[in-house]
This record gives structure tokens, sequence and C-alpha cells, in this order.
């Protein structure tokens, strides 16, 4: 039983997550249509980058803790891509820079995002396991 319930934590953060960066990219393409200014945009991009981080981080802590080193070892890499970001002060939206780099910004977070859709599939699969081995 507390296996599936840490497979059900680890679901609710996954979706979490991509309920960030969905968010992240609809602010980016609403800047790009100019439906939003830069500095609205910037500022609510900013806003979702340290809750981003740190569901990232409670997650790999949570494979950790529950002992699923697969799934842990899958989700390090993207961990250490935002810790990277953050020692080098890159993870936030510039305002004044944030035309330029819209392309970038919107490729990087869509590839964070097909990366948690992976993880989310492998997650749902561990899931079921768990959930038919119950009834076993």
């Amino acid at each position: 039983m507390g296996d599936l319930f840490g497979w059900l934590l680890v679901f609710t953060l996954l979706i979490s997550l991509l309920a960030i960066l969905s968010y992240q990219l609809m602010c980016l393409t609403d800047l790009e249509v100019d439906y939003i200014n830069p500095y609205d945009s910037a500022a609510r991009i900013n806003m979702l980058v340290l809750p981003e981080f740190a569901t990232q981080g409670i997650l790999c802590i949570i494979y950790l803790i529950t002992g699923h080193w697969f799934m842990f070892l899958l989700s390090l890499p993207y961990l250490h891509y935002n810790v990277g970001l953050y020692r080098r002060r890159q993870h936030l939206v510039d305002v004044t820079e944030i035309y330029s780099q819209l392309n970038g910004e919107k490729k990087q977070r869509l590839f964070k995002l097909c990366y948690l859709i992976i993880l989310l599939v492998l997650c749902i699969f561990w899931l079921l396991w768990t959930v038919g081995e119950a009834h076993d």
C-alpha cells in the first residue's frame, strides 16, 4: 500500500510540473503573438521557475526515498540541468532580452515538457503494475 501511495504522489508531482511548464509555454506563446507585454510575460514565467525547480527536486527525493532507482536515474539529468541553470544565474527570463531569447526559451520548455511526458508514461505504467500486484 505504501508503494501505491508513493506512485500516486509522484503522479501528482509530475502533473503539477506539466501544468507549470504548460503555463510558461502559454505565456511565451502569448508574447510571441503579442497578446501580452514582455514585462507581464517575464514576471509570470519567473514567478514559476523556482516552484518548478523545487518540485523537480522533491520528485527526485521521493524517487530516492521510495527506492525507485530507475526513475530516480531518469529524472536526475533534468534536476542537474535545473541546478546548472540556477548556479549560472540563467534560470530567470530577462525582460529586456525576452524577444531575442524567445525561440530558445520555447524550445527549452518544450524539451522539458516532452521529457516529463515520458516520465509520466513510465509512472503510469509502474502505478498500474503496482495496482495489479496488489490484487494478486
